[in-house]
């Protein structure tokens, strides 16, 4: 970061500013808009800029540029077509120790202007560090369609409360709360619709009402995908970076985890094979307790909660205790794994269904019918089966599925680190077992599976360059 943001109290200061042109009119308007008293020195000065000037309290000086005129500056803007007066602009006041700006030399710059957006008391300033100013302009440009004029308003309804609010809230983390659900609700709501009186009812109305020592949270049960992170839905982030509490599981990819709140305590509720970090009784009564603490409390899910993500028990927790909630759905690993891996689910020429099927069997025998699973032009997804593959493979050919039936493994789906091995029904098992590829994966069964060489994302390496020497099976990486 080669220049540090920061927003000047200008009013009623006196900016220096050495030009008479048009780019010395460019930068009197903004510091004019800022409250400054603008002094512009300069052999010609241009009626628009004198006018401008003068109107604000400044005042125009004709004539030549000397040091005297930096004793009671703030600021200093030298903006000529003379290089050499504005490095002596920029040596003067950097002797006196004040900021300065020299238009279109960053090298004689203590200070930039920025590109802004403009809906004050709500000010957002964009900056290139002098590289590319139209750059800074062409983002500033999109941010004005995003950002509606509103928030001008927002922004000074929000001010006439403060105070009364932290007379109310004696805690930081009460108000913070407080003014979240205020900021992402109905005042807001009616304030971009124009309606502000009815905001500024609705704010006292929930001021009034308000319990700062007994607030209860709410929980937000949220699907964080397969692993990459520009697969989450807009509402997922923003809950994610409002929450106070994020617990969130073994399956969730560290890029994804770090995109919460960066102040949040993170606290990790995972679940291995065999080694549960923390069991799912005990992940329910977490929700419940932090809620009641009145804290926003973030459930941070692989995939969809509602897919083999047992969601559908901690929302039943949650109703029992009258916690509040929002549920936010993910990309369930099934389709984006499959995606990544070049396996269409369905296809018009192989499948017309597809079955997901958890794949942690705590019953061998028992735990799958597998005559349903056996059905031609059926694709089958198996979760959480990789520590089980040779057994529903065995299951699967037992119970009258072709032994040729094309079969994959896609380990680590929509991440960097993504492998594919394919085989078939009889061979998968023993590629698994000299591959080791690693958990979270997937097994899909199916003909689609035949696709994945025509429609993989990820370039292929043969299976020998992994020390493995089976016919008729790839892993691509």
């Amino acid at each position: 970061m080669d220049y540090l943001p920061l927003f000047f109290k200008l009013e009623n200061r006196i900016a220096l500013l050495v030009g008479g042109g048009q780019v010395a009119l460019r930068k009197a308007t903004l510091l004019t808009r800022a409250g400054a008293k603008v002094t512009v020195v300069a052999h010609v000065v241009e009626a628009e800029l004198a006018e401008l000037v003068e109107k604000n309290g400044g005042q125009v000086i004709i004539g030549e540029y000397h040091p005297a005129l930096l004793d009671d500056a703030n600021l200093v803007v030298a903006a000529t077509d003379d290089e050499q007066l504005n490095e002596r602009v920029h040596y003067d006041a950097v002797e006196r120790h004040l900021p300065v700006n020299v238009v279109d030399s960053p090298p004689l710059c203590t200070f930039i202007f920025p590109a802004i957006v403009d809906r004050s008391p709500i000010v957002i300033a964009i900056s290139s560090g002098g590289e590319s100013p139209v750059l800074a302009r062409l983002l500033r440009a999109k941010l004005e369609t995003w950002i509606p004029q509103g928030y001008s308003r927002l922004g000074k309804l929000v001010g006439r409360y403060r105070q009364q609010v932290k007379d109310s809230f004696p805690s930081v983390e009460r108000r913070r709360i407080f003014w979240e659900k205020i900021l992402q609700g109905q005042v807001a709501e009616k304030v971009f619709a124009g309606r502000d009186q009815d905001a500024d009812k609705l704010l006292q109305t929930a001021l009034d009402n308000a319990d700062p020592e007994h607030q209860v949270g709410e929980v937000y049960l949220v699907g964080g995908g397969p692993g990459d992170p520009e697969l989450l839905t807009f509402k997922a982030l923003r809950l994610m970076q409002q929450a106070d509490i994020v617990l969130h599981d073994q399956l969730v990819s560290p890029e994804v985890v770090d995109l919460c709140r960066r102040d949040a305590d993170r606290i990790f509720v995972g679940k291995r094979r065999d080694n549960h970090a923390v069991p799912q009784e005990g992940i329910n009564e977490l929700l419940v307790k932090y809620a009641k603490e009145g804290k926003r409390v973030l459930r941070l899910k692989g995939g969809d909660p509602f897919v083999f993500g047992r969601g559908g028990e901690e929302l039943e927790t949650l109703k029992q205790h009258n916690i509040p909630f929002q549920v936010v759905p993910g990309i369930t690993a099934a389709s984006a794994c499959s995606t990544y891996a070049g396996i269409p689910l369905t296809h018009r020429n192989y499948a017309q269904s597809v079955k997901l099927v958890t794949g942690q069997l705590k019953n061998r025998s028992s735990d799958l019918n597998f005559n349903e699973l056996i059905h031609p032009n059926q694709t089958i997804v198996f979760y959480m089966g990789l520590h089980t593959v040779g057994h529903l493979c065995e299951q699967l050919i037992a119970h009258g599925k072709p032994a040729e039936t094309p079969a994959a493994i896609v380990s680590r789906g929509t991440r960097p680190e993504q492998e594919v091995l394919t085989g078939t029904l009889e061979t998968l098992a023993e590629l698994q077992e000299q591959a080791q590829l690693a958990a979270p994966a997937l097994i899909i069964v199916g003909e689609v599976v035949n696709l994945h060489k025509d429609l993989a994302w990820f370039g292929e390496d043969v299976l020998q360059n992994h020390g493995l020497v089976l016919p008729d099976a790839g892993l691509s990486s």
